[in-house]
């Protein structure tokens, strides 16, 4: 399975996987065999940082 490509429906799928399955964007990375930085600039671009201690976009 592949992420979305679509910035706003990323930030949803990637902040309930980060919710109900991962302790870390590098792990949910790993997962989908993508690198945690492109994720990153994706939601960038709709104004979105990670929050580490938080585990989600915001």
């Amino acid at each position: 399975m592949s992420l979305p490509k679509d910035p706003v429906i990323l930030l949803s799928f990637v902040n309930t996987q980060l919710r109900d399955h991962y302790s870390s964007l590098s792990e949910l990375a790993g997962a989908y065999m993508t690198d945690a930085s492109e994720i990153v600039k994706s939601l960038e671009k709709i104004n979105y940082r990670y929050d580490e201690k938080l585990n989600k976009f915001i």
